[in-house]
């Protein structure tokens, strides 16, 4: 009868330990591989991070200067934003010298923008060379364009945009370092009639520039250089009413472009000027369409800015136009009805849109001494 094979026990001990032994060291060394792939991959996502971290701070600051011209080493920058008696948020730019007296109150200028621009563009570069001459500026978006609220988009409204401007004075007027019984007005193009007609109802703006002053009533109801004839404006007015109707039933919205897309041999020379301002890298903005909408100009027509533009006296108004600008003759007639203190400055050789920003034909020296003499 065959014996049982005895089973040592003690050598399938020693064989489990040894399998088990080998087996806890693969484990350890597969962890401190994966750990080694897993600190790998980590740091290549922190890695990654950091550098996407840093090339959006890049771009934030690369972003965050979003003007058409370049930004001063002079001037500190801030966005702000206030609302208008209408309830209307706006958007606007201040720019404070650095090397102003903080331990005084000093004087400030509202600068309104060209009719269809944005505060990126003229308005903003205005601000910026007066804030380098001294001035605590504010350059903002009017109400319904811009970044400025108010809806819907892209509305002419006469009332609002004069109103802008006494909202940029009771904003002006509330800031720490600013003088309020020390506050001047800077309109330019379509600007300068809404800030004659503001500054005629608001004795707070102590001094009124305006610069290729665009009288956008006039405009509208006469065409440039007295184009229109009253049969123009009638059918002009018949065909808003009909768009009115359209509109109200759901129709599609109808604007008028300011600047054309594009220009040929034959455009006029006005729209060449401002194509080459609003469509060129000069001064083009992507939030300057300027397009406003159809029904609109019978508000404008109905708007006369220097209706009571002698009630800014004693307050003074500097008109400053360019000799070949196509909107000379509106500061020009502008001048003769406004009362003492006033003066017409006229710059040699300069076009109307020269003064948007042809920093050789602005006359920024004029404008400082006509500021600093006034808002003493």
């Amino acid at each position: 009868m065959r014996q049982p094979q005895r089973c040592d026990v003690r050598s399938s001990h020693k064989q489990k330990l040894a399998m088990k032994q080998k087996h806890n060291e693969s484990r350890s060394r597969n962890r401190v591989r994966y750990s080694t792939r897993g600190l790998r991959i980590l740091t290549a996502i922190a890695l990654g991070v950091l550098f996407s971290m840093s090339r959006a701070a890049f771009a934030a600051d690369s972003l965050a200067w979003d003007k058409t011209f370049p930004q001063s080493n002079k001037v500190n920058h801030e966005k702000v934003s206030f609302n208008n008696r209408l309830g209307i948020n706006l958007v606007g730019d201040l720019y404070i010298p650095k090397s102003i007296d903080r331990s005084k109150k000093s004087p400030a200028i509202v600068v309104g923008h060209p009719f269809g621009g944005v505060k990126e563009q003229t308005s903003g570069l205005y601000a910026q060379q007066m804030a380098e001459r001294g001035f605590i500026t504010l350059a903002f978006d009017a109400s319904y364009n811009g970044e400025s609220g108010g809806q819907p988009r892209s509305i002419a409204s006469p009332e609002a945009f004069v109103e802008d401007f006494s909202a940029a004075v009771d904003f002006l007027g509330t800031r720490p370092l600013v003088d309020r019984n020390r506050i001047g007005v800077i309109g330019v193009c379509g600007s300068g009639g809404f800030a004659l007609s503001a500054a005629a109802i608001d004795p707070r703006m102590k001094a009124v520039a305006t610069v290729s002053m665009y009288d956008m009533g006039r405009d509208r109801r006469e065409g440039l250089g007295n184009t229109m004839t009253k049969e123009d404006r009638i059918k002009a007015l018949e065909e808003i009413a009909d768009q009115r109707w359209k509109e109200f039933e759901g129709g599609q919205k109808k604007y008028v472009i300011g600047t054309p897309e594009a220009i040929n041999a034959d455009s006029p020379a006005v729209a060449r000027e401002f194509y080459d301002y609003y469509r060129t890298p000069r001064g083009h903005h992507p939030r300057s369409t300027t397009a406003m909408s159809r029904t609109s100009d019978a508000a404008l027509m109905n708007f006369f800015p220097f209706a009571q533009i002698e009630a800014i006296s004693p307050r003074p108004i500097l008109f400053i136009a360019g000799e070949k600008a196509n909107s000379r003759y509106f500061s020009e007639d502008a001048y003769k009805q406004a009362a003492k203190p006033k003066e017409l400055y006229i710059v040699p050789g300069a076009g109307h849109v020269d003064l948007y920003d042809r920093l050789n034909y602005i006359p920024f020296d004029k404008l400082t001494s006509f500021f600093t003499e006034n808002l003493k």
